[in-house]
């Protein structure tokens, strides 16, 4: 899934080649990806772009006031064409949810593969009118977002910290992979309680968010959409990396699964070299 640096790095990218342009046309693959049907998705033909945004894993594309709001799900994503295909998209019979044609010939894809969608697309007159984005927490890279004010959001909360940082309620924009990344740069355990955390640990946890996503902002800026996953991929230390060894300490990286989704950490870097217990209610071996 998608996460702040790289719907940063697609905005960015989407930015210098819509920003001017004319909407001239707006197809349907899905019906389902479309969420909202007030206004339809024809207000948006004939307007040109006047900029694109991002709040939280939510791209924002202003189109003279009307906003096409989307969000790329765990298997979405955007192919970007210089020159469009000339064929309509037809509804079910491939991959594309949604298609936008330029004035300029080119234009965008939104694409979905599997059999779990959970691709969305938004026409509103206000990014608020999205509820994902109107319940979305405080932007992690935000300037006014300092210490203080992270922890001020983990004060009482006896929350696992993984959990804390991917809910988009308390924090916009990082998800599964970046919170693993984000734990082990502050040599935390995943199921550390947010309010059991000392004021020296906190400051770490902070660090370590800020340090990590402005790194990984910058590799991927500048980017074309096509390279952001296979970026995001070679700049894990431990997400994705079960069975390799630590970059900093050299023990082996291990996971803990679960329904749907699986954590990866470094025992000697986070959890006093004790392996956690991999089932779905995991707690520290003892």
């Amino acid at each position: 899934m998608p996460e702040l640096p790289e719907v940063q790095a697609l905005t960015d990218f989407l930015a210098d080649r819509l920003t001017g342009r004319v909407v001239t046309d707006v197809e349907l693959g899905s019906i389902a990806v479309l969420k909202t049907f007030d206004p339809p998705p024809t207000a948006l033909v004939g307007a040109p772009v006047d900029g694109v945004g991002r709040h939280g894993k939510f791209v924002d594309v202003d189109v003279d006031g009307t906003h096409l709001v989307f969000h790329l799900a765990r298997a979405g994503w955007l192919r970007w064409y210089d020159e469009m295909p000339r064929t309509q998209v037809r509804p079910g019979r491939s991959p594309i949810a949604l298609r936008v044609r330029l004035d300029d010939g080119a234009g965008f894809d939104l694409t979905e593969a599997g059999t779990k969608k959970g691709l969305a697309a938004y026409v509103v007159r206000d990014p608020a009118d999205v509820p994902g984005v109107a319940s979305l927490g405080p932007d992690p890279l935000a300037d006014g977002f300092d210490e203080a004010a992270f922890a001020a959001l983990l004060e009482g909360r006896r929350t696992q910290i993984k959990g804390l940082l991917r809910d988009q309620s308390v924090l916009a924009g990082v998800g599964n992979a970046y919170s693993d990344e984000i734990l082990h740069a502050a040599r935390l355990s995943p199921f550390a309680l947010a309010a059991g955390l000392t004021a020296e640990q906190v400051r770490g946890l902070y660090s370590a968010l800020r340090t990590t996503l402005e790194a990984a902002v910058l590799a991927a800026e500048g980017k074309p959409a096509a390279q952001l996953k296979d970026a995001k991929r070679a700049g894990m230390n431990v997400h994705g990396r079960t069975g390799e060894a630590c970059p900093v300490c050299g023990d082996t990286v291990r996971e803990v699964s679960f329904a749907d989704s699986s954590l990866q950490y470094c025992p000697t870097c986070q959890t006093g070299g004790k392996p956690l217990a991999d089932r779905r209610m995991s707690r520290l071996l003892r």
